[in-house]
């Protein structure tokens, strides 16, 4: 028995590969949903509609049949269910039969190249989005999910990109191919019909990744502020990955949780915070910065993070007296937790220490005393901040 994993294009007919069309034609049984099958009805081949991995390896295991196609939409290597099914195959002899994928016809299409493109599958996820088209000049959104093109462009001018070309394509390759260009502004209340993709353009996205984001770019209000070369610091510290899971404690006016949001791209941020005004001025930033992948935590971080998913990463800017229980809590879901903690007093270091050491940790610890200068009239002073310290948990 061999089995063919079979990317059929977009349609399965005007987009099928010579390749995947002879193989499809000499197979002795077809497996795939009912729109994968559809153009292959009047072959007379034995057909299995079915989509579940599981499914299709039990199915296979009882079949007689020698050559099986199992087919998939677009091309076996772009968000296809290939990944997921070839683990239940590892008995079997197979074969993947590439074939032509969404942003491959759909930038040829537009007469654009497709090598820099920025892929984001909105199956299942809602986040990332806007993050996404800031880091990036150009964005191909798969959709098919609960997300449609009026919720993407709905949440770009939500945080100020009105302006912003979007390509949108329907069905494409079918007898009703439908492609579209404009502003995001112009697509807030469409409504597509279909199978849709939609590209992003952002000629202005950030090239480099920020870093020390100035104090005087955040909007502040009266809630202290993690000063900009101490979130440096505490920020480069936790080491984060572009899809981590980030927590920060205290959020305050989120100048820490959006720095974090810039570095894990494809994760999110839980940006904890009990002051409503915090709340109402973490919202502002992430709105300001192009951060959807901030999620607002509204309470007391102890009541709260329980519910939370396994961090990768933890800072503390603000423990409210409940440091140990938010050290536990983050090294119960992630006992290699990364994590970071700043103190302004000797008695929170104090804390913080004796807490690592209960818990096993290394740290690393630093003082920070930033001193910056301002004009008085002719002479140039220095004014210096409050020395700070920064508890980094250290890994050998």
């Amino acid at each position: 028995m061999k089995i063919y994993i079979v990317g059929i294009g977009m349609d399965g007919a005007s987009t099928l590969t010579q390749e995947a069309d002879k193989i499809i034609r000499e197979a002795d049984v077809l497996i795939g949903a009912k729109r994968m099958l559809k153009p292959f009805e009047h072959l007379g081949r034995i057909m299995a509609e079915l989509s579940a991995s599981r499914e299709i390896a039990q199915y296979i295991a009882q079949c007689e049949e020698e050559n099986i196609a199992v087919l998939m939409s677009g091309d076996c290597g772009f968000y296809s269910g290939a990944k997921k099914l070839l683990p239940f195959l590892e008995g079997y002899e197979t074969e993947l039969i590439c074939g032509i994928s969404s942003p491959v016809y759909f930038c040829s299409k537009l007469k654009i190249d497709w090598e820099k493109l920025h892929f984001v599958s909105l199956h299942g996820r809602n986040d990332n989005i806007v993050r996404s088209v800031c880091s990036h000049e150009r964005v191909f959104f798969l959709l098919g999910g609960k997300l449609t093109v009026a919720d993407i462009c709905s949440r770009l001018c939500r945080y100020g990109m009105h302006s912003i070309k979007v390509y949108i394509g329907e069905n494409l390759s079918y007898s009703n191919e439908k492609i579209m260009c404009g502003k995001a502004e112009d697509f807030q209340e469409y409504s597509a019909s279909g199978l849709s993709v939609m590209i992003a353009e952002n000629p202005d996205y950030e090239q480099n990744p920020k870093s020390g984001i100035s104090d005087d770019e955040f909007i502040r209000g009266k809630l202290p502020m993690t000063k900009s070369e101490v979130r440096t610091v505490a920020v480069a510290g936790l080491e984060i990955g572009k899809k981590d899971i980030c927590w920060d404690i205290g959020s305050g006016t989120g100048s820490v949780a959006v720095e974090m949001a810039m570095q894990c791209e494809n994760g999110t941020v839980f940006a904890v915070e009990k002051n409503p005004d915090g709340v109402m001025l973490i919202d502002k930033n992430r709105l300001k910065f192009g951060c959807d992948n901030i999620e607002i935590i509204e309470g007391e971080a102890v009541g709260v993070i329980n519910e939370l998913p396994s961090p990768d990463c933890v800072f503390i800017g603000g423990s409210g007296g409940q440091l140990r229980e938010i050290i536990e809590a983050a090294y119960k879901k992630n006992p290699s937790v990364r994590l970071t903690v700043t103190a302004v007093s000797l008695e929170t270091l104090s804390e913080c220490s004796d807490l690592f050491e209960d818990y096993g940790f290394e740290s690393e610890i630093i003082q920070l005393a930033v001193t910056r200068t301002r004009k008085a009239g002719s002479h140039t002073m220095l004014s210096a901040e409050n020395p700070i310290f920064v508890i980094k948990r250290k890994f050998r």
